[in-house]
Order: C-alpha cells, then sequence, then structure tokens
C-alpha cells in the first residue's frame, strides 16, 4: 500500500526580524486533508509562520515544500494560484461592499490575465462568476445576506464570510488565523460545522486558534511553537498532558481548556 506524501513541509524554517529570531529552524509537514493546529502564547510565532507560508515574509532559511515542489522562493500571488489561501485574525473584508461583492473577489485568483481579473465583479446577473458566488453563500448558509452591505453584519457573520471568501479560490491548503476569535457558543459551533464540510471535500486545513475546546473537537494534531522553536507535535489530548507544553503555555489543571486572550 502506497503512503501518502506531504502536501506541506516545512524544512528548517528561521525567520529574524533585527536581531530578534521570530522562527527557529521551524520543521514540520502536513498530510491532504488533514486539520493541523498551531498552538502557543502569544509571540511564539503562530502567525509569522503562516505569513512565511504565504510569501508575506520571506523565509531567511530552509525551505516551505508543496506536493514535493520547493515554493520558498514563489511570490504570494503564484502560491494562491497553487492552492494556498488564507484568512486573517482581523477580517480583512470590504465594509462598503455587499456580501457578494466580497466573495466575488476570492474568485479573482483563477483569472490568468490582468483584464480577467475584472469578470468576477461585471454587472451581468447571469454571470458564471456571482452565480458561483451565490451557490457558495447559500451551501455556507449564507444566502439570506448576499446583497447585505458587509460592514452593517454581525461580526460572527462576517467571520464565516471570510471563510467563503477564501474558499472561492478553490484552495487545496486553508490557513485560518484564530477563526473563532470572538465568537460566542453558537457561532463556534456553526463555524465548526462549515470547516467539517470544508474538511469532508478535501481541504487541507491549518488552524491558529487559543479556544483548545475548539481545537480538541477539530484538530487532529497540533504543533505547539514557544519562542518560535517547536516544543511538541502529536494530537490535542497528548498536548494537554504534556509538561512542556502545560509549562509554556496550556498553565495549571484549572486553565486547561478555557480560550486564552488573543
Amino acid at each position: 500500500m502506497t503512503m501518502a506524501s506531504p502536501i506541506l513541509e516545512l524544512e528548517g524554517v528561521s525567520k529574524n526580524f533585527g536581531g530578534l529570531k521570530v522562527i527557529d529552524n521551524l520543521s514540520f509537514k502536513v498530510m491532504p486533508a488533514e486539520r493541523v493546529a498551531l498552538i502557543g502564547p502569544n509571540g511564539a510565532g503562530k502567525t509569522t509562520a503562516f505569513n512565511l507560508i504565504t510569501d508575506l515574509y520571506r523565509v531567511d532559511s530552509g525551505r516551505i515544500v508543496l506536493d514535493g515542489r520547493d515554493i520558498t522562493t514563489v511570490p504570494s500571488r503564484k502560491r494562491i494560484g497553487l492552492g494556498i489561501a488564507r484568512s486573517f485574525q482581523n477580517i480583512r473584508l470590504m465594509p462598503h461592499l455587499t456580501v457578494l461583492e466580497n466573495v466575488m473577489i476570492g474568485q479573482s485568483a483563477h483569472n490568468a490575465s490582468a483584464l480577467a481579473m475584472f469578470q468576477p465583479v461585471n454587472l451581468f446577473p447571469g454571470n458564471r462568476w456571482r452565480v458561483h458566488a451565490r451557490e457558495a453563500l447559500g451551501a455556507a448558509g449564507l444566502g439570506q445576506y448576499a446583497l447585505e452591505t458587509t460592514g452593517a453584519l454581525p461580526y460572527g457573520i462576517q467571520k464565516r464570510i471570510e471563510l467563503v471568501r477564501a474558499l472561492l479560490s478553490e484552495p487545496r491548503i486553508l490557513l485560518l488565523d484564530e477563526p473563532a476569535a470572538g465568537l460566542n457558543p453558537s457561532e463556534t459551533e456553526e463555524l465548526r460545522q462549515q470547516l467539517n464540510e470544508t474538511s469532508r471535500r478535501g481541504v487541507t486545513l491549518i488552524v491558529v486558534e487559543h479556544d483548545m475546546h475548539f481545537i480538541g473537537a477539530f484538530c487532529q494534531r497540533v504543533v505547539v511553537l514557544n519562542f518560535g522553536c517547536k516544543i511538541a507535535e502529536c494530537s490535542p489530548h497528548e498536548a494537554q498532558a504534556d509538561p512542556l507544553v502545560r509549562e509554556a503555555y496550556l498553565g495549571s489543571d484549572e486553565e486547561l481548556g478555557q480560550t486564552h486572550a488573543a
């Protein structure tokens, strides 16, 4: 039986800002359709790792490999075309646009020319891009908001809209930076169901998140960072029992499982 190959590998990746090493010789692999969390205290390097994977920052040393191909020097827009998408800790929707218009922006990753980039947002009602965006909103249970102004909607709805927009770039790997932050329990459960459906479609999910209840219910594996170094790589349950992880991040028995401040 042939073993599956990793879809994403970080091999000895490091990143410095001035004299500060924020990522130090970081290595881990992610398998296709796996659900993995990056966890650790504030300043551990989690979002920086995302920024390196998406080329918002350039790697100082080491390699990033996608499907066996070294993409360390591939620019960010081409990485989107190769199937890497992300959401951000702070919502980056355009509040003055409608939900439908915001979601359609995600489709521009599939347009090969500068002229074609404007195709998704043309005004023809039967435009296939518009139809596809409406279908995606409907599938996520957000169809009723399509023509609403995005900035007027509740925070939890905007979080889910941002996820739909990221998915319309048809990623193979989706990076989610604190997707449950600021959500109430019912909104968190709706998000988890949406992500479960995304996972069932074969999308690989890598999550930065502080909510250990969410991680335990959703993720198969965690990579734990502290001061830019990997200190553990295991299941969420094993992480909660690891003395080094508890000391660096999870805290006392009374604190385990609680949501940590972002």
